[in-house]
């Protein structure tokens, strides 16, 4: 025996000493586990119990390899609730539920289950998946709960990395801190939905790496991800799930994928030689995998110095930067596209699909199709194959700028990118020499032709530009200042936008550049020529908002400066059409995020609570801290913007009012709002004030943590909307089963609680009953006992109807938008 398996030997006889195995793989009700107790899968490849990792003296609860003497962890429950001594106990719950407790029996962690069970009890099975049986049923459909549904930052084999669309589950990895903290680091590694599915690998929201998107063989940008000798891996797509999942071969292989805490993603084998891991493969290999390192319509090659070259037809948009080996800004076309006079196609082979986020696709559709398709479609920059089997089939279209492309030696893609007619002769060899140089006599007597002609129509041009600019400043200043004046029009640092301006920035208001459409109308992104980003919102013709609401949005939100209020650049006004011109934020609003089809990208516990609290400065400030007291009216999910650091901004204040004086009630005979987020008094008898806004801001919590709509949702068990499921719940103590299942293990539970607890006071049926948001603000930041809420008004959206327009009711109510 050598010294290194003697210091492996020790070490391993070490590591069982702290550990009492009880030489079963299950937990029942009446057997739970301590700290210094453990089991063992029934082959006795993993254990579970309580461990420290590296330096920390903080306990946590693990599953680990028991066979390798590193004892290398795979899961952690508690990962982001540690336990600060050797008091920890984990329990099944008659309900079906793993808990573990601390020594004065403090929840720190647990499962949660929609589910009754009978005869609940957790076995950790072989493959290392620590699952919640109901009885003797071992069908892995009918689990209560599962560690492979919940993973950290390794992969084993069997578990499926990505979504469920029916549950909404989303199965990504997560890094740890370090070495010594388990709880959830800046890298996640997961299946992002947004267009044509593709795996991230990303640092915060900031994409590190990506793999492109599956081709029908392997992932586009791993060329080298190949069926194997040691491992198979498959990807599924279909209505109910989407996911990755790799098997070995050779089941006497030990293998892992971990994410590090450093940010890379790496599957590594044990050699028993070594008694240590070998790393097998890793997804990022050099620097063209730094995702968009040579910016949008740059292709990275690393065989090359400079590594970023432009594609051919485009040059690099700052030449100093580039000379400088900085990329990061891309390359613009030598030429601009026309596509009324008809644009063409160029085919690039051996490279990385470019970035699918901004995509379509469709699987039944040949090359062909798919190429009209895109030629038809002037917002289209690209297309290609979405399967690459049996000669190709598929269509899969980008529209904006493509980004993130590297050359590859082998195992590339193929697609075609649009570029001007005038620029494709350039990739082509087929033209004689005679027939450039007659080309060239053509282009120059036309070009001279043209010059004239293009002087006089620019003189024109020029002159009646002037012209309808001062015709429609005049309109303009008329339209804000004459007898509809917006009170302290001339005060306002508010831009004026020329129409022009606004239909380049916006690409003739192109479908590629829609952001959504609300009330009000649809919303465009736009770059303005010093390359300022904006979001231009025109006001649609069949808007049932109107010039009223409008000015109220520029009076209102003009004056209004805060970090958690979207910022207004100024507005444009043409004809009888109306535009406001808002800061871009590219995440959109929050509803993508918990309802809709962002939810790929899941909002952990203390995302989701930053959110929270910064809604809750925005409207302190609007009801409390502006110049003008604003009530907003209209406070929900759609209406919450996020910034690239996923900072809320309230917009939308088409409908909001401000207040007078002393004035704290108004009643209106027009309840404009959406139902759902309607306080009863405002619904029913047109009074609102800041407590009208505070039951929103309630309703918006309770959405947050849910991860369900309040308008809409009823219980299937019970016929309760969500707020009556979140008090029936609290008034059970059993509010952790209210929390959105995709949160995993990310939560601070008491701070979850103390939360809904929030939630509910602000939803109270009266608003005398109901917190000022200042109140909310201390709440949030605060850790002392809350009041006790008050039972909340329980109305469904039919029901609130009934009552405003039943007709033994003489109500001069009118509802002008229930949204």
């Amino acid at each position: 025996m050598n010294a290194l398996t003697t210091v492996i030997f020790v070490f391993s006889n070490v590591f069982s000493l702290l550990r009492f195995s009880i030489a079963v793989d299950t937990i029942t009700v009446n057997q739970p586990i301590r700290d210094g107790e453990t089991i063992t899968s029934a082959g006795g490849s993993f254990e579970l119990g309580f461990f420290s990792p590296g330096n920390s003296k903080n306990r946590y609860l693990g599953i680990w390899y028991k066979k390798l003497a590193t004892g290398t962890v795979v899961w952690v429950g508690n990962r982001e609730s540690p336990l600060t001594d050797s008091s920890g106990v984990l329990k099944v719950t008659q309900q079906g539920i793993l808990v573990v407790v601390n020594g004065t029996n403090g929840i720190l962690w647990n499962t949660t289950s929609s589910r009754s069970a009978q005869d609940p009890k957790a076995q950790l099975l072989e493959s290392g998946n620590l699952v919640m049986r109901n009885g003797n049923d071992g069908d892995p459909e009918n689990f209560l709960w599962q560690s492979f549904d919940y993973p950290c930052d390794t992969l084993l084999p069997g578990m499926k990395l990505g979504r469920n669309r029916v549950t909404g589950l989303d199965r990504y990895l997560s890094s740890w801190k370090s070495a010594d903290d388990p709880s959830k680091g800046n890298f996640t590694y997961g299946i992002d939905l947004s267009g044509f599915p593709q795996l991230f690998l990303r640092n915060g929201l900031a994409v590190k790496f990506r793999a492109g998107p599956w081709n029908g063989v392997r992932y586009s940008g791993i060329p080298q991800l190949t069926n194997n000798s040691v491992y198979t891996f498959d990807f599924v797509s279909n209505e109910k799930e989407i996911y990755i999942i790799y098997s070995l071969v050779n089941s006497s292989v030990i293998m892992r994928l971990v994410l590090t805490p450093d940010g890379y993603s790496r599957r590594s084998t044990w050699t028993d030689k070594k008694y240590d891991w070998t790393l097998y493969s890793t997804a990022q290999r050099d620097d063209c995998d730094n995702y968009a390192i040579c910016g949008a319509y740059g292709i990275c090659k690393i065989d090359q110095s400079p590594k970023c070259e432009c594609m051919k037809g485009f040059r690099p948009k700052f030449q100093s930067n580039w000379d400088m080996a900085d990329w990061s800004n891309g390359c613009v076309r030598s030429t601009p596209l026309d596509c009324q006079k008809g644009d063409g196609f160029v085919k690039y082979s051996g490279v990385k699909l470019p970035d699918t986020q901004n995509s379509w696709f469709n699987e039944s559709m040949n090359l062909k199709e798919c190429a009209s398709l895109c030629s038809r479609n002037c917002s289209c920059t690209a297309y290609g194959n979405s399967d690459i089997r049996g000669g190709g089939s598929g269509c899969l279209l980008w529209f904006g700028d493509l980004i993130d492309i590297r050359d590859f030696t082998q195992n590339g893609q193929e697609f075609y990118v649009r570029m001007a007619a005038s620029e494709l002769d350039a990739f082509s060899s087929l033209n004689s020499s005679s027939k450039k140089k007659k080309k060239q006599v053509i282009v120059i007597s036309i070009s001279i032709t043209g010059i004239v002609l293009l002087s006089l129509v620019l003189t024109l041009y020029v002159l009646k530009k002037r012209k309808r600019q001062l015709k429609r400043r005049a309109y303009m200043e008329h339209d804000l200042e004459g007898d509809e004046t917006i009170e302290g029009r001339k005060h306002l640092e508010l831009q004026l936008f020329d129409l022009d301006t606004l239909l380049n920035a916006t690409n003739n208001f192109s479908n590629g550049n829609k952001l959504g459409e609300g009330g009000f109308g649809p919303v465009y992104k736009g770059i303005l020529q010093e390359g300022q980003e904006i979001a231009v919102k025109m006001m649609s013709k069949t808007s049932k908002q109107g010039l009223e609401e409008f000015k109220n949005e520029v009076e209102s939100i003009a004056k209004l400066q805060h970090r958690n209020l979207v910022k207004l650049f100024g507005c444009c006004i043409h004809g009888r059409e109306r535009m406001l011109i808002y800061e871009y934020l590219p995440n959109k609003s929050l509803d993508l995020f918990i309802f809709g089809q962002m939810q790929s990208v899941v909002l952990d516990w203390p995302m989701r609570f930053l959110i929270i609290n910064g809604i809750a400065r925005g409207l302190l400030y609007l009801h409390q801290d502006s110049r003008l007291r604003i009530i907003h009216r209209d406070l929900k999910a759609e209406n919450i913007l996020l910034d690239n650091e996923m900072n809320p901004k309230i917009s939308d204040f088409g409908i909001a009012r401000s207040f007078d004086g002393n004035e704290t009630e108004v009643n209106t005979t027009t309840v404009a709002g959406t139902v759902g987020y309607m306080s009863p008094e405002y619904a029913s008898e047109g009074l609102y004030s800041t407590k009208s806004d505070v039951f929103s801001f309630g309703v918006l919590v309770l959405e947050i943590v849910s991860g369900k709509r309040n308008r809409g949702y009823n219980h299937p068990n019970c016929n309760l909307n969500l707020l009556g499921h979140a008090w029936t719940l609290y008034i059970e103590d059993r509010s952790l089963e209210f929390l959105d299942a995709s949160m995993g293990n990310t939560c601070n539970l008491s701070e979850v609680i103390r939360t809904i607890n929030l939630g509910l006071l602000c939803v109270q049926r009266f608003p005398d009953d109901r917190p000022s948001m200042h109140s909310v603000v201390l709440m949030l930041g605060g850790e002392g006992a809350l009041p006790q809420p008050k039972e909340p008004c329980f109305f469904t959206d039919r029901n609130m109807m009934e009552a405003n327009f039943s007709s033994g009711t003489q109500s001069p109510i009118t509802l002008l938008e229930a949204r």
